[in-house]
């Protein structure tokens, strides 16, 4: 019999998958790749659970961000109702200190007035009085004269007064 290299080939691949069997080699390649498997399905499964836990700080985020902007549309209607107050309140203020000038003017103007009304009554009683005692000058004498001057000064003064 004549051998050729087919044979030998042959009879090698035969001796080399008995080895690899022997060597428990596809044993060791299935745990290598369930191993393999394994780590990828532990990663597939830590990337899903961290996925998860994203979607819910960002739905958290979303939610805080939603209480944030009502509550900063509640302290801004506050802070508008506020102002609207303020600025009620200054009106009225303002209106109250208008009120209060006028008034304080017009009793100014009534005392003005009272002040002008006595000082022209003060002046016309000094013109009657220099009237007066012209004419008792000229029309009486004497002892007379100075009693009715007298007389009369003193009772326009008290009744002027």
């Amino acid at each position: 019999m004549h051998f050729d290299a087919t044979f030998f080939a042959f009879v090698g691949l035969i001796l080399f998958l008995a080895l690899i069997a022997y060597l428990k080699v596809p044993g060791m390649m299935a745990k290598a790749l369930d191993s393999r498997a394994a780590n990828i399905q532990a990663e597939l499964d830590e990337a899903r659970q961290l996925r998860e836990e994203a979607q819910k700080l960002l739905a958290d985020y979303q939610q805080k961000r939603k209480e944030a902007e009502e509550e900063a549309k509640a302290i801004l209607a506050a802070a508008e109702r506020e102002a609207a107050a303020l600025t009620e309140e200054a009106r009225q203020k303002t209106e109250e200190f208008v009120a209060r000038r006028n008034a304080m003017s017009e009793q100014k103007i009534q005392q003005a007035e009272a002040d002008a009304i006595k000082a022209v009554r003060a002046a016309a009683v000094d013109l009657a009085v220099a009237a007066a005692e012209k004419l008792l000058a000229q029309s009486a004498t004497g002892d007379v004269q100075t009693a009715l001057f007298q007389s009369s000064v003193g009772q326009v003064k008290a009744r002027l007064n």
